[in-house]
């Protein structure tokens, strides 16, 4: 026809003309031409940065804990409240992460996330109360909340075919994370004068870092491959999925919840287990070093491993059943096998990275993975409050170690049942 013969160049050219505007920030100049490289390699070393920063606010503190509590004389009870102050904060935050993401878009409010990390961590130390402390604190943690929740956002809008691969590299930093701050800040206090706040402090310049590479993002409100454009805020949304009534948003919340304690569990009380079954007070701090570093390796591992298979209920078991071993020599042989229980910890530990990757493959669409990541998130860290202040209450009055472990490693088998509901070859779009 000769209509559609000449309709064609003119809009061969009208794509042309356009291709340089469309790809300025990463906007697709085609479908099929996706983002541009160099966007998608600042992304990934926003998420490693990012992650990096997830979890020092919460590890320098504990290293520092008995020089905060006589630098501000705060009460033995108030300390004991810190330690469940993260997830608290985590779950109440994290809702916000949706609504945010929606509005402003996913990589504005991550870069908003780490500067309220980079300024609670700064306020903090200096501000001279227990009730500015908290507060400083709790700024911080919003960040880390609301972060947390978006990260397989981001890994599912930008890298939709390379989930456990991203996954993996964001948890591996995560663990790194982890890991520097609790073997770091004693040291970097001692190297830079002795002082506590210095200590604490030194960390806010590893979130101010992490700012830069998200600021390209700020603005960004482009769809990702595959993904629709972002609703307006005067627009008129998409009826909300029903995620309450999905059986795989309830164990993947559980599993969450339930991992969640055994780390906070693990974290708060396991050094002091080795300690009171005789192991030096140092040997102990190595111990829970090398479950953390455990982390790092398998945090890269696991979820590609987990992103190849339809179901993920098999990892689930292995992980569940190292933890029950660990638990069982932590009861039977604390001192003597104190080794091999840290390494086998170590690995159950890694069910954190393995939930994550789950959020990320249990929802078709950029929008359900936000929903899911916020519901399963804020959800599981409710539930994961009250875990480390009942292993001290048992602790305190049993007069020993029997029945706090006896309830960890109890606490590995619904988690194993909630994974293996959450790790099914489904979505939630399937159940709401």
């Amino acid at each position: 026809m000769p209509d559609d013969e000449t309709q064609t160049p003119t809009l061969n050219r009208e794509a042309i003309a356009r291709t340089p505007h469309d790809t300025r920030a990463g906007a697709l100049p085609g479908a099929a031409e996706g983002p541009s490289p160099w966007l998608l390699r600042l992304i990934a070393v926003g998420l490693v940065l990012a992650a990096l920063n997830l979890r020092p606010a919460i590890t320098s503190l504990g290293a520092l804990l008995e020089e905060v509590r006589e630098g501000l004389h705060m009460s033995g009870s108030v300390a004991g409240v810190l330690t469940s102050v993260p997830p608290l904060c985590f779950a109440v935050f994290g809702v916000m992460a949706p609504r945010l993401a929606r509005r402003f878009g996913a990589g504005a409010v991550v870069c908003a996330g780490m500067a309220a990390i980079a300024a609670g961590l700064v306020v903090r130390p200096y501000i001279g109360s227990t009730a500015g402390f908290l507060a400083a604190s709790a700024l911080a943690l919003m960040g880390i909340a609301v972060s947390n929740i978006l990260m397989p956002v981001i890994v599912k809008r930008w890298f939709p075919d390379r989930v456990g691969t991203m996954t993996g590299l964001y948890s591996m930093a995560l663990a790194l994370g982890t890991a520097l701050a609790a073997a770091l800040t004693v040291p970097a206090t001692g190297a830079l004068g002795g002082n506590w706040q210095t200590g604490l402090v030194v960390w806010a310049v590893l979130a101010a870092v992490a700012v830069l590479p998200w600021i390209v993002l700020v603005r960004d409100r482009t769809p990702a491959p595959g993904q629709p454009a972002p609703v307006a805020a005067n627009a008129t949304e998409a009826p909300a999925l029903k995620i309450t009534r999905s059986r795989t948003a309830w164990g993947l919340a559980c599993f969450f919840g339930l991992q969640a304690t055994a780390a906070y569990i693990t974290m708060g009380w396991m050094p002091q287990i080795f300690r009171d079954a005789g192991v030096s007070a140092g040997t102990a701090g190595l111990l829970l070093a090398v479950t953390m570093a455990m982390g790092v390796p398998l945090a890269f591992v696991i979820p590609r491993v987990a992103s190849r298979l339809k179901n993920q209920g098999p990892i689930v078991v292995v992980l569940g059943l190292c933890g029950l071993i660990g638990y069982s020599g932590l009861y039977l042989a604390p001192a003597a096998g104190a080794w091999a229980w840290a390494l086998l910890l170590g690995v159950a530990n890694c069910a954190f990275p393995l939930a994550l990757t789950m959020i990320g493959m249990r929802a078709r669409s950029g929008a359900g993975v936000v929903r899911l990541s916020a519901f399963a998130q804020s959800t599981g860290y409710l539930l994961s409050i009250p875990g480390p202040l009942l292993v001290g209450v048992l602790y305190q009055h049993s007069g020993g170690w029997g029945l706090p472990i006896a309830l960890m490693a109890g606490l590995m088998i619904p988690q194993m049942v909630a994974g293996i509901l959450a790790g099914r070859d489904r979505t939630i779009e399937d159940e709401c």
